[in-house]
């Protein structure tokens, strides 16, 4: 599912970001990608899924 449509980031995107890459906040989201740089309506969502993805990755650990 597409997050930012301005930018074509998926839920996908964002959770390889957190999982491989190791970046467990929406900023360093925004450092990697194009996300809530033209509309923003995505931010929140984003947020979201990024909360959820680390916590089951919490957990797992």
């Amino acid at each position: 599912m597409y997050v930012c449509l301005c930018h074509g980031i998926s839920d996908k995107k964002i959770k390889k970001l957190a999982l491989e890459s190791g970046i467990l906040d929406i900023r360093g989201i925004k450092r990697c990608t194009a996300l809530g740089s033209q509309c923003g309506k995505c931010v929140k969502q984003a947020k979201e899924i990024l909360s959820d993805t680390v916590q089951i990755y919490s957990q797992a650990s």
